[in-house]
C-alpha cells in the first residue's frame, strides 16, 4: 500500500496553514542539504490560498526552489480556472520567487501535446528517467479526486513509467469543468518523497472520514483517488482542522 500515513489535527485554519508551512520549510531544508534544488509540486483550490498566506513567513533558500504543477487546467493564465494564474497573481508578489522558477504548462497546445511537453520539462528539470519529486502539495475534492485523477476514470489504471506508463497524462473528459487538463499520474504521485494534504471546515468532514477510514476489506483499487496516495518510499501527511476531522473514527 505504500509508506507511512500521518494525520495531524489543528484547532483552526490558521493552525493548519502554520503547520503546513512549517513542514514545507523543513522539507525544503532537508532536500537542499542533499540536492541542488527543492522540487515542489503545487495544486490549486484552497491549498493555493493557504500557501499564499503562509509561505511568506518561512525561512528558506527561495532561489533554489523549482515549482511545478500536480495538475493544470488547459485555460489561459488570466482565466479564474488557471492554477498558474492564481499563483502568479497571489504568490509571486509576496515571496522572492521568480516566474522562471515555475515549470509552466503550455496551455495553448492540444491536451495530448501539452502533457507530452510538460513531461519533457519535468524530466529536464527534475531528473531523468524518473523525476525527483521532493514534496507534492495536494488537495482532495468533494468526490475524493486529487490532482486531476477522478474516481472511476481510466487514468486511475495508468501503469508506472517503468511499465510503460506516462509521467504526465492528458484528460479531455474531466467530470469537473474545465474538461481539458494535464495531470501527474498516480504512480508518479506515489514516487514522491512526501505528499501533504490540507483541509479545513465542516464541509470537508464527511469526505475526510471516507478517505481516511481504515477498512482492510476494501481493495486498494476500489479506494477513492486521494486515499490511494501513499508514497512507496515516503510519507503522506493529512493536516486537518478540528471541523474537518470531526467525523474521523
Amino acid at each position: 500500500m505504500g509508506g507511512e500515513q500521518k494525520i495531524v489535527v489543528k484547532d483552526d485554519e490558521s493552525g493548519v496553514i502554520s503547520h503546513l508551512c512549517q513542514i514545507i520549510q523543513q522539507k525544503a531544508k532537508e532536500s537542499l542539504s542533499k540536492n541542488e534544488t527543492f522540487n515542489i509540486g503545487l495544486s490549486g483550490g484552497s491549498l493555493a490560498k493557504f500557501l499564499c498566506e503562509g509561505l511568506p513567513k518561512i525561512d528558506t533558500e527561495w532561489s533554489r526552489w523549482r515549482l511545478f504543477f500536480c495538475d493544470e487546467r488547459l485555460v489561459p493564465e488570466d482565466s479564474a480556472d488557471s492554477t498558474w494564474g492564481l499563483y502568479k497573481s497571489k504568490l509571486l508578489p509576496v515571496t522572492p520567487l521568480k516566474e522562471d522558477q515555475f515549470l509552466l504548462v503550455n496551455t495553448s497546445l492540444s491536451p495530448v501535446e501539452a502533457a507530452k511537453d510538460y513531461q519533457e520539462k519535468l524530466l529536464k528539470t527534475c531528473g531523468s528517467p524518473a523525476p525527483s519529486l521532493h514534496l507534492l502539495l495536494l488537495g482532495a475534492g468533494p468526490d475524493g479526486h486529487t490532482c486531476s485523477l477522478f474516481p472511476g476514470h481510466a487514468l486511475m489504471e495508468e501503469p508506472a513509467p517503468a511499465d510503460g506508463g506516462r509521467i504526465v497524462a492528458h484528460i479531455e473528459d474531466s467530470p469537473k469543468p474545465p474538461p481539458a487538463r494535464v495531470t501527474l499520474t498516480l504512480p508518479v504521485v506515489n514516487s514522491a518523497d512526501s505528499c501533504v494534504f490540507a483541509a479545513v471546515g465542516q464541509g470537508k468532514a464527511a469526505m475526510m472520514s471516507q478517505l481516511l477510514s481504515k477498512d482492510e476489506a476494501v481493495d486498494d483499487k476500489d479506494l477513492l483517488p486521494a486515499s490511494r496516495v501513499r508514497p512507496e518510499k515516503g510519507e503522506v501527511i493529512w493536516i486537518l482542522d478540528s471541523a474537518a476531522a470531526s467525523q474521523l473514527s
